[in-house]
């Protein structure tokens, strides 16, 4: 039998930690406040300092508390999730928002808004209190979510405006620094300088739209080859996401289908609860959609779609690059593709939101550059535009 909501296993409980992630839960529903409360301090590691009704009363209450996170309803009274970002920024520039969205198109789009305005991540919400009682995943996400983007966020210094504890070196998760010593880029293959590639694959999670929009601005002319990517988003999301990039960056980008062709000028997303992989077909590349078990939690997943580009396209001739996101996925596949011969880009620390893909590509020495956000863009688009 499940455990009751907010109730954690029957097993010695930790220490609590004495400098927990302080977090604020935003919603209309003093039930749903409940609820997400009891899930997040579930774990000893996070602590709700505050809870309140609405954007006006979240704004008000940012400026007398130090938060870390803020777990942002979208359709509020007074003030909605959307109108309220902005103005807690505003207070708080270094705290990390995650919005609480449904699973409708609605929901996605207004979701996909939140982010271009500054919110760090999203959830999607069940859609009734009993569904987040029961619904284990949702909180498994919400607090690995909180916790890392927690640690991002009193790192960039979330905690400047009076905050009573000095941080902890700790890290939790283990996903944004590792004791590995330096990080190094790796040479460019041999050769490899005069290689104009044939596609360009991207990996992206926590922060991934907003990364995405900035690196796909740049991509509009003179990058003709097809761009796959893979951003970890469910269902509905993935739909939205390719119209808002179609809208934003001027790119004909679309959600994948299963058995259409890869073409150039195109820009295909993994739909969600979908691996996307490419096939050779009748000596033609084709998209094909798996339901193969997630891999490193996730499906879609990244590492699935780089091994089946590799198989698809020359190794030399893959551009491959992994952009802000929690975790590792994307390791494994970019490392079979740099062994191939291909160039792998990733994004720095700085720039990130959560340093756990790129920085686990970094740290593996198989970047061939490690760049902030600003500058990738720029860089692919020299790159895949360059004569052979």
């Amino acid at each position: 039998m499940s455990e009751s909501f907010g109730r954690g296993p029957l097993t010695t409980a930790r220490p609590a930690n004495p400098d927990p992630v302080r977090v604020m839960v935003v919603d209309d529903s003093a039930v749903i406040r409940g609820l997400l409360t009891r899930a997040l301090e579930g774990d000893p590691d996070i602590r709700v300092v505050t809870s309140v009704g609405d954007g006006q009363m979240a704004v008000n209450s940012l400026q007398r508390n130090s938060i870390d996170v803020i777990v942002l309803d979208i359709e509020m009274p007074v003030m909605d999730g959307l109108t309220a970002i902005p103005k807690l920024l505003a207070v708080a520039p270094q705290v990390k928002i995650i919005m609480a969205s449904t699973l409708t198109l609605r929901g996605a789009d207004v979701s996909i808004r939140c982010l271009s305005a500054g919110a760090a991540d999203y959830i999607p919400k069940p859609t009734s209190t009993r569904e987040i009682g029961g619904a284990e995943d949702f909180k498994r996400e919400l607090v690995a979510k909180v916790k890392a983007l927690g640690a991002a966020a009193k790192r960039a210094g979330s905690r400047s405006r009076g905050e009573i504890r000095p941080l902890t070196p700790a890290t939790p998760l283990g996903l944004m620094k590792r004791d590995v010593g330096p990080i190094v880029t790796r040479p460019t293959p041999a050769g490899a300088i005069a290689v104009k590639p044939d596609v360009i694959a991207i990996g992206s999670s926590t922060g991934g739209p907003q990364a995405l929009f900035e690196v796909l601005s740049h991509l509009k002319a003179g990058v003709t080859q097809p761009i796959l990517i893979t951003q970890h988003m469910p269902a509905t999301f993935t739909t939205i996401l390719a119209e808002h990039i179609t809208r934003q960056c001027g790119i004909d980008a679309r959600e994948a289908k299963d058995g259409e062709p890869v073409v150039q000028n195109r820009c295909y997303i993994a739909p969600g609860d979908f691996h996307m992989l490419v096939a050779q077909r009748g000596g033609a590349n084709v998209i094909t959609l798996s339901k193969d078990p997630p891999e490193n939690f996730c499906r879609p997943a990244v590492d699935p779609m780089m091994r089946s580009i590799l198989k698809a396209f020359s190794g030399r001739k893959i551009l491959a690059c992994i952009l802000t996101g929690m975790g590792q996925d994307g390791l494994k596949g970019c490392t079979d593709v740099v062994n191939g011969g291909g160039t792998l880009i990733a994004q720095d620390e700085a720039s990130s939101v959560v340093w756990g893909m790129p920085g686990a590509v970094a740290h593996a020495g198989i970047c061939n550059a490690i760049l902030p956000l600003k500058e990738i863009g720029p860089h692919i688009r020299k790159l895949a535009s360059r004569a052979a």
